[in-house]
């Protein structure tokens, strides 16, 4: 069974998570330098490969989980105006998410503990 067209339009919905996170992140007015410093910041997650390829997974697909970004933003929106945690907040979820979605539209997928190069948009690397 071809599963091209799945892949295609999850890469298309990354792209999409990564425009409306960048928009929301102007809408906002939220600091460019730190959209720039933090953006690759969810992939220290690889550093969990380094204790194997299950632990990898886990930590790599906790920290490019769409969930975990929008808590993040959901708790800067609640938080008070007046408080400097509120935009910390919403700035680290809104950097959360327009870097899961880039990965994601460049066909990086949440990983699987069998390796690196087995995700859910398909094999990564070389000899896919």
């Amino acid at each position: 069974m071809d599963t091209s067209f799945a892949r295609v339009w999850l890469r298309l919905e990354g792209l999409t998570v990564l425009l409306l996170a960048a928009l929301l992140y102007r809408h906002f007015d939220l600091p460019w330098l730190w959209f720039a410093v933090f953006f690759l910041a969810p992939d220290l997650s690889l550093l969990g490969y380094l204790a194997g390829p299950r632990a990898g997974a886990w930590s790599y697909n906790l920290a490019h989980s769409y969930a975990g970004a929008g808590l993040l933003v959901a708790a800067g929106l609640l938080a008070p105006r007046d408080g400097p945690a509120a935009a910390a907040l919403l700035a680290a979820g809104l950097i959360a998410a327009a870097h899961i979605g880039f990965d994601r539209a460049l066909g990086y997928g949440l990983k699987s503990p069998a390796g690196f190069r087995f995700t859910h948009l398909g094999r990564i690397g070389r000899d896919r």
